[in-house]
């Protein structure tokens, strides 16, 4: 359906003719974007009516691994002594959770903070700032958070800040950390 220049559809804004659409540096050249949040396997083109489809190589996101994961690591041990103030604390009470998850669960010392992981994916992190404690995790954007938990605005990591006499929704953290580690769990056995 052909629509005049500069005319409102219902649930749509209005563009000018012969504007351009913005492209990431990263799909340039590509022949076409692919509609990633999909993730059936579909390019936007086939989506539209061209049926042509990607392989499935292309729009799977590959996961994130981290060799040297292990079942306890002493690092991250020596980690929790040197940060045995009160935000350290938080850290080593939510990092304990995580270890919990299940049998399958290792762990590292990355990029200087404790990493939890299933076999040698990573699913959570905790870390320590200057007034808070973060605990992350890796998928952090595909969790569901009825809390309100998360923050963050990258692509797949998400955080929840806590703060020393502030009140923390422990229950809902504790689903937080759970779905994370169901999350890498089914994203490594469904490949």
């Amino acid at each position: 359906m052909a629509v005049p220049p500069k005319t409102k559809m219902p649930g749509f804004p209005v563009k000018a003719a012969g504007r351009k659409k913005r492209v990431s540096p990263a799909l340039r050249g590509k022949g076409d974007c692919r509609d990633v949040g999909r993730g059936n396997g579909e390019s936007m083109a086939a989506s539209a009516g061209g049926r042509r489809a990607e392989s499935r190589e292309m729009t799977r996101t590959e996961l994130l691994r981290f060799d040297g994961a292990v079942e306890r690591d002493p690092a991250i041990d020596a980690w929790m002594k040197e940060h045995a103030d009160e935000l350290g604390a938080i850290a080593h009470q939510w990092f304990e959770v995580m270890r919990k998850c299940g049998d399958e669960v290792r762990e590292l010392l990355h990029d200087g903070c404790p990493v939890a992981c299933l076999g040698d994916a990573p699913f959570g992190y905790v870390n320590v700032f200057t007034s808070h404690a973060n605990v992350g995790f890796f998928h952090g954007a595909a969790l569901p958070d009825p809390a309100r938990l998360l923050r963050g605005t990258g692509k797949f990591m998400r955080h929840v800040k806590l703060r020393p006499g502030t009140a923390t929704n422990a229950a809902a953290l504790s689903r937080l950390i759970d779905a994370a580690y169901a999350d890498i769990k089914a994203r490594v056995e469904n490949g």
